[in-house]
């Protein structure tokens, strides 16, 4: 079995309308959100082994979040292609993975990412910015991965929802 955390970039600010969209960087809230969901996958023991990310800036601002709070001690790789990527781009690069990575999360944008769930759950899923879908797939080599491949949803972990339960 292999494990992949599907992460939406932290909410973005549009504040500066000069900015190309690659260089939006997090606004308020997603500097709040990305580090409480490092937290969460560090409390729910799922940091990754790895963590593939868009090189786009609020990917990359979300990816340092997730590895100072979740306490990561692995390699975060930005992958180009992984801007505004579709899920065929997601799923090329997890079939190319070593057998050894058993749990890796990706940090990318929607559409792509939902799509991604849907192909690898058979569920539809809305990923907020900030959310985590976790999805255990039926494999045991990366490569044996394709869209027939069925995932079991795990959860999905999404900002709202985590500051609910922490005012109870």
């Amino acid at each position: 079995m292999k494990t992949v955390l599907l992460m939406r970039h932290a909410k973005s600010s549009w504040k500066d309308s000069k900015l190309a969209d690659m260089e939006r960087p997090l606004n308020k809230r997603g500097k709040k959100d990305a580090p409480m969901m490092g937290k969460i996958l560090r409390d729910k023991e799922l940091t990754p082994q790895r963590i593939f990310c868009s090189p786009a800036v609020r990917t990359r601002q979300t990816a340092e979040a997730i590895v100072e709070k979740s306490h990561f001690k692995g390699q975060v790789e930005y992958v180009d292609p992984f801007y505004l990527a579709e899920p065929d781009v997601y799923l090329t690069s997890l079939q190319q993975l070593p057998d050894d990575m058993e749990r890796v999360m990706l940090i990318g944008h929607n559409p792509g990412l939902e799509g991604l769930v849907q192909i690898l759950s058979r569920q539809v899923e809305s990923l907020p910015t900030s959310a985590i879908a976790h999805i255990v797939l039926p494999i045991k080599h990366w490569t044996e991965l394709n869209a027939d491949s069925e995932g079991d949803l795990v959860e999905i972990l999404r900002p709202r929802d985590q500051k609910e339960k922490s005012k109870k």
